[in-house]
């Protein structure tokens, strides 16, 4: 990433920590919770939420969940664990392998995106039914980044009650995650899913995550055209690309549309706050 996107993207970490733990204390604290429960993969964006929710909420009332597949690497269960270590939190391991196994073994084949979508989603199946024992909302661990390109899947690592570093782009993250003090083998740790042996995030993208963050920033806060974005420097491929990938998977960052019948329709005309009635 060029320095002067860099300067650009930075943030003010003291605001942003401030801004992103009264948003988790009062959110949830407004539907009448005090807890939350988090799936800690062991990589940067579940351990940054996790920091900034026990800063929130206070250690004892957040709850992690741990949930290797056979095929996970050891190395992100340490890490996870490390996470839990420093901050103080419980923790839960959930192994989902012989949740997903027999039906991988019967639909899915070797199709790569269809087992790492049914374990995604298992996951959430599993994060949500431990938020009921925990009696905490679901927090999410998608950034913005991973948002705007869809590089997530739609009702599994996706699914929250709420999101708290899904305006920072990856860059962000990184430079809150050091504010916070995530330990730093986390952080300079290639990104990955972990949905199969040797996989990471970029290579499966096609690109890096700064330029990706590059691009993104100014086709979205910018409002650039991609041809224009293409124009200062960047490869014609990647952008096109990227905004592709932007618009292909605008379904994923909006509720389920609703058919307007009637003349109050849920989403549509029937608009209330999420603190209606308290």
């Amino acid at each position: 990433m060029s320095g002067d996107l860099k300067k650009v993207l930075e943030i003010n970490t003291a605001l942003a920590r401030t801004m992103i733990t009264r948003f988790l204390r009062e959110e949830i604290t407004r539907v009448g919770f005090a807890r939350g429960v988090i799936g800690l993969s062991g990589g940067i964006d579940s351990a940054l939420v996790a920091f900034l929710a026990a800063e929130a909420l206070g250690a004892q009332n957040v709850f992690g969940v741990l949930m290797p597949y056979r095929t996970s690497n050891p190395h992100s269960r340490a890490d996870a664990e490390l996470v839990a270590q420093t901050l103080g939190i419980a923790t839960r391991v959930i192994e989902i392998t012989q949740m997903v196994e027999p039906y991988l073994a019967q639909f899915a084949g070797d199709d790569a995106r269809r087992r790492g979508n049914v374990m995604a989603r298992v996951r959430m199946i599993v994060l949500y039914d431990q938020s009921e024992d925990f009696k905490g909302l679901v927090i999410g661990t998608s950034n913005k980044t991973e948002a705007l390109l869809g590089y997530t899947t739609q009702f599994g690592d996706n699914a929250a009650a709420l999101q708290p570093i899904a305006d920072l782009y990856k860059a962000q993250v990184r430079e809150l995650a050091r504010a916070v003090g995530v330990p730093e083998k986390i952080i300079a740790k290639a990104p990955s899913a972990d949905l199969w042996q040797g996989q990471t995030d970029e290579g499966e993208l096609g690109f890096t995550y700064d330029d990706a963050d590059a691009i993104l920033y100014r086709l979205v806060d910018e409002r650039r055209s991609v041809e224009d974005v293409v124009g200062l420097g960047f490869e014609a491929r990647v952008v096109q690309r990227i905004a592709e990938l932007m618009a292909r998977n605008q379904f994923k960052r909006v509720p389920p549309l609703v058919a307007k019948l009637s003349a109050r329709t849920i989403g549509v005309d029937f608009l209330y706050k999420r603190d209606w009635g308290k």
